[in-house]
């Protein structure tokens, strides 16, 4: 199950600290790897938005290899500590120290790749670290279905901790545990930064590991605990294309279930894609292939059909989208109006029960309620320089292939007539007709095909003859 970012009560003072200063090489991207969208949302901003949900005291991001993209990105949510070079995940965390100096709290520390752990999570690790035992260390653990290769956590049924060890240090009895480290801890802030000190970087790597804090406390006879994940999801790391897909993926099928389970029928689930803030209504329809990107609402009732792309639109309650519509950022679509097949929207608002039924651009416009929009209309809304507004009256109707070239305003009960491109405004109830002169002339078709038939009958001769 994925994590939904929501507001909880949390009485703890604790600074959230996130390691993002790794290179990333297996994503094979120049866009820093935590930076990667999942349901059109960055993976950081996703664990953002759940810490966020605690009220943490501080939030600091770690960053290294392509900082200038975090900290872009970042602007003034949260603060930066750089680690250069990047000398392991114990030396990583050293780096936030001066930035978290006065901060006597807890810290939480978690990875920008590990985007959705859950808030009731991180809230139950600050809860254990204060328990009675008070242990030093809080580790995450989960059981994955494979273990594989994770480091493995030894502990009682209690959750003390008595070893960490790594799956290539491991015996035999220790492999044999299904309990493995993800990497993600809690610790008060005084002991975390002295356990810190004192962890060497005598191994194959060179590296300073977060992992040996909880060690060297339990050499000293203090006590670490471990709390196990709901759900192995939870901690799943991202580091390539595929795992970046294979999460998208997750994410998607729990939105699907969520969707329906509040009340939206989903015709061919696996075909329709929400973004992480995707609202919708009751009684909603959504037919398959449809698209949501940011930054769209969905009202009770509205029926959106196949093949649909919509994005930063608004829609009303019992309105119909689609077939093959696009809704682009600002559309607004009022209660009961209708787009259809290849009709596109862009900022602008189709009032009450008005439509536009096929293969129309309406950009920069508002049109009132009640209005029809014939086939093939387009607001020509840009001159080249500027955008300019095109507003169509109550009832109006616009006739077929007709171009409303901006600005211009068609008055209530208006009527476009078929075909006309309108550059003036047009008064309410008033007939707008621009079209050239129809020129006739009788039996000019048929000497015209005479004409013809005979010239490609004497060239066909003429290259027979020669050869």
């Amino acid at each position: 199950m994925m994590a939904w970012p929501v507001a909880m009560e949390n009485s703890r003072d604790f600074a959230a600290v996130i390691l993002a200063a790794g290179k990333g090489t297996r994503m094979k991207s120049n866009l820093h790897k935590v930076l990667h969208p999942i349901a059109g949302r960055p993976m950081l901003d996703h664990l953002l938005a759940t810490v966020d949900g605690l009220a943490p005291a501080k939030k600091i991001v770690v960053v290294g290899s392509g900082r200038e993209q975090v900290e872009e990105a970042l602007g003034e949510r949260a603060q930066t500590a750089l680690q250069e070079p990047q000398r392991g995940t114990g030396h990583a965390v050293q780096q936030a120290e001066e930035s978290l100096a006065g901060h006597s709290g807890d810290v939480l520390v978690l990875y920008g790749d590990v985007p959705f752990v859950r808030g009731e999570t991180m809230k139950a690790m600050l809860d254990r670290l204060h328990a009675e035992d008070r242990p030093k260390v809080v580790v995450l653990g989960f059981e994955p279905e494979d273990p594989g290769h994770y480091g493995r956590v030894i502990a009682d049924e209690s959750g003390k901790i008595s070893k960490m060890v790594e799956f290539k240090d491991a015996n035999e009895a220790e492999r044999a545990c299904r309990l493995c480290n993800s990497g993600v801890m809690a610790a008060r802030s005084g002991d975390l930064f002295d356990l810190l000190r004192r962890v060497g970087n005598d191994n194959a790597q060179g590296e300073y590991y977060l992992v040996d804090v909880v060690n060297i406390a339990n050499e000293e006879g203090d006590t670490c605990a471990v709390i196990s994940c709901t759900d192995p999801s939870e901690v799943t790391g991202i580091n390539s294309r595929a795992e970046l897909a294979a999460a998208e993926r997750q994410w998607q099928e729990y939105r699907r279930e969520e969707a329906m389970a509040e009340g939206a029928s989903l015709k061919a689930p696996e075909t329709v894609f929400f973004s992480y803030d995707t609202v919708l209504g009751r009684d909603v329809t959504i037919e398959p292939n449809v698209v949501f990107a940011p930054g769209v609402t969905i009202a009770d009732g509205a029926t959106i059909r196949a093949f649909s792309h919509l994005e930063g639109a608004r829609v009303g309650e019992g309105c119909e989208v689609g077939p093959y519509a696009r809704l682009r950022p600002g559309a607004v679509m009022e209660k009961g109006s209708k787009v259809g097949n290849f009709v596109e929207m862009k900022k602008a608002t189709l009032g009450e029960g008005a439509k536009a039924n096929h293969l129309t651009y309406l950009g920069d416009a508002t049109v009132g309620a009640g209005a029809n929009i014939g086939a093939g209309t387009i607001t020509c809304n840009y001159d080249g320089y500027f955008k300019h507004k095109t507003t169509i009256g109550e009832r109006a109707f616009i006739g077929s292939n007709s171009a409303l070239i901006a600005p211009v305003t068609i008055g209530a009960d208006a009527i476009v007539a078929a075909g006309s491109a309108v550059s003036r405004d047009v008064a309410a109830g008033e007939l707008r007709m621009v079209r050239a002169d129809q020129m006739v002339k009788p039996g000019w078709a048929d000497r015209f095909h005479d004409t013809m038939k005979k010239k490609k009958a004497a060239e066909k001769k003429d290259g027979g003859d020669k050869g």
